[in-house]
Parts: structure tokens; sequence; C-alpha cells
């Protein structure tokens, strides 16, 4: 009788720990499809680039400095997702994405800011369609930022949280790494003046 209670108590525990070990693997691969979706849109985006670029350089010949920006920025940004892509999680992956992904942004506003003193240019049918198309393909990319984040919460939550924090010690499995935008990690606050 005391043996049949003693291997019930181990097979209770031993499906308690693979429930444990099945869960883990689950949030795992739970925040790695999430960034599957991350992938989709960012390819979209960096694909889309290279078109504006082409439609801008015939209004903007002077302006070969930015469209060079733009394109280098663009490449620096789809080697930093290839990166992410192999090792989705990895601290060192997101931040490459992260900070490859600012600096198109930032060089991309810069693009669109000269663009301004163009008017055929802002004009154009293919530059209208291009940026509304780019700018859909942004708010894709935030949502799926945001549901990759949200997963990494919750499969760290599950890696740390005792008693998954024991069996995530025992078969490695590592922290994974938020997604952060400059945008999400420097708020300011805008300054109005009436004067």
């Amino acid at each position: 009788m005391n043996l049949l209670i003693v291997l019930v108590i181990l097979v209770g525990a031993g499906l308690f720990a693979i429930g444990l070990y099945n869960g883990l693997v689950a949030a795992r691969n739970a925040y790695r499809n999430a960034f599957a979706q991350i992938d989709v849109q960012l390819t979209r985006r960096y694909d889309l680039i290279p078109n504006l670029v082409e439609t801008a350089k015939a209004y903007m010949a002077h302006e070969r400095n930015t469209l060079e920006a733009v394109i280098q920025a663009r490449n620096s940004a789809v080697a930093g997702l290839s990166a992410a892509k192999a090792s989705p999680g990895d601290a060192a992956a997101m931040q490459q994405l992260a900070g490859a992904d600012n600096a198109l942004t930032q060089t991309l506003g810069r693009l669109f800011a000269l663009s301004e003193a163009y008017p055929d240019l802002k004009a154009n049918q293919t530059m209208m369609q291009l940026g509304e198309e780019l700018t859909t393909t942004e708010n894709k990319v935030a949502f799926a930022r945001q549901a990759y984040n949200d997963a990494v919460m919750q499969y760290n939550n599950r890696r740390e949280q005792f008693p998954g924090s024991i069996i995530a010690g025992m078969f490695a499995f590592l922290p994974a790494e938020r997604l952060a935008i400059e945008s999400e990690t420097k708020r300011e606050v805008p300054k109005v003046s009436f004067s």
C-alpha cells in the first residue's frame, strides 16, 4: 500500500514537471511565432523603401546624400533583421535590430521632410501610394512588436516563477529580450509656446 502511494506521488510529480516543461516550450514557441510576424512586416517595410527612393530620385537629384543614407540604413536594418531572425529573443540581436530600425526611421524622416520642399514629388501618385503603404506597414509592425513583447513577457514570467524556474534552469530555457524601439524608450514631453 505504501509503495502504491509513493508510486502515485512520483507519477504525479513527473506529470507536473512534464506540464511545466511543455508550458515553457509552448511559451518559447509563442514568442518565436510572434517574432515571425515582425519579420513579415519589417521585410515588407524594407522592400518598399527602394521603390520610395527610386521615386524620389527623379525629383531630388541633388539630395543624393539623403537618398544614399536611406538605402544604407535600410541595408543595415535588413542585416539586423537577419541576425534577429536567426535568434529571436537574443538580447544582442534585439538591440542590433532596434538600433538599425531606429536609424532607418530617422533617415526616412529626413527623406519625408526634404520631400516637403518638392511639391511635384509630394503630388506624385506613386510617392503618395508608397507613403501610404509604408504608414500602413508601420502600424502593422507596431502591432506585431506589441504581440511579440507580450509573448516574451509571458515566456519570461513562466521561466522565472517557481516552480517553472527549476525546470527552466535544468533545461537551459534562456531569458528572451523585448524589442524596444527608440520612441518607446525616449518619450519627450512636447514643448508648447504661446509667444
